[in-house]
């Protein structure tokens, strides 16, 4: 009982949190993703046992850039094709059955561009025409926390089927499935009220996030897996790291702004 006290608590903090950032204007939603992304980094330094700060420096100098100084598509298209590449090259590595240690190089590129561009497509989203589109990008919050929620309970209670069990044992395919479908039935809800986006679009969307998401979900637990540990650290009680909460949506992000980038360009 204490622990669920532990983990309401937490999730309501980081939710208030969030919705105070999105809220109350672009800047705090980009200093806090800033931030959510050094605490990320800092995670996964320790989970690959990578040592030093120029991860930090190189993140901190790719943010920067990439928020406030670079507009142009280019190197916005440039750091999706190399960030979208590295989440490939985890999935292959995620499904290989072969041990396999990465250099210190292998490291720190992976860290920049799974994380570190992860965060940076996340804060990219909502920003739509030179305006701050707050109802999207609380819908994507929305789709994973739904997604997130559904899969654990429709797991808990009719889960049969392990998903992947050489990496996360508790995950089943029929949660995964709830968790689909329930996010899809969310973003039809989202539609009602939000206009950047088509009902059809939006349901694409959740089709996009969730399966990606799931997929970054697997990665982040075979790091763990790998590094021998349960969490990735304990800043959020009874919820474990800051990469634990939100691994599905650093890797599902570059996905998410590439379908958004195709909505626009299409219709």
């Amino acid at each position: 009982m204490k622990e669920i006290l532990r983990r309401l608590i937490t999730g309501a903090v980081y939710v208030i949190l969030l919705l105070s950032a999105v809220f109350l204007s672009s800047d705090a939603f980009d200093f806090l993703f800033m931030t959510f992304g050094l605490a990320c980094l800092y995670e996964y330094k320790r989970l690959v046992h990578l040592k030093g700060y120029h991860i930090f420096i190189a993140y901190l100098g790719l943010w920067w850039a990439y928020i406030y100084l670079i507009k142009d598509n280019i190197p916005i298209y440039i750091l999706l094709i190399v960030t979208i590449a590295v989440n490939f090259s985890l999935l292959v590595y995620l499904f290989s059955k072969k041990e396999r240690h990465f250099s210190t190089l292998q490291k720190f590129i992976v860290g920049l561009f799974y994380i570190g561009g992860g965060c940076i497509f996340l804060t990219m989203i909502p920003y739509k025409n030179n305006n701050f589109a707050q109802l999207l990008i609380m819908g994507i919050f929305i789709l994973i926390w739904v997604n997130d929620s559904f899969a654990y309970l429709v797991g808990k209670s009719m889960g049969r089927t392990k998903l992947y069990s050489a990496v996360s044992p508790k995950k089943t395919i029929e949660g995964t499935l709830g968790g689909l479908v329930f996010a899809i039935f969310a973003a039809y809800l989202i539609s009602i009220y939000d206009t950047n986006l088509t009902m059809q679009q939006w349901i694409i969307l959740a089709v996009v996030i969730v399966v990606m998401g799931s997929l970054g979900d697997l990665v982040e637990s075979k790091f763990k897996r790998v590094a021998g540990v349960k969490d990735s650290g304990a800043i959020l009680p009874g919820h474990g790291g800051m990469l634990d909460r939100l691994d599905s949506l650093v890797f599902a992000a570059p996905f998410a702004y590439l379908t958004i980038n195709i909505f626009t360009h299409v219709s």
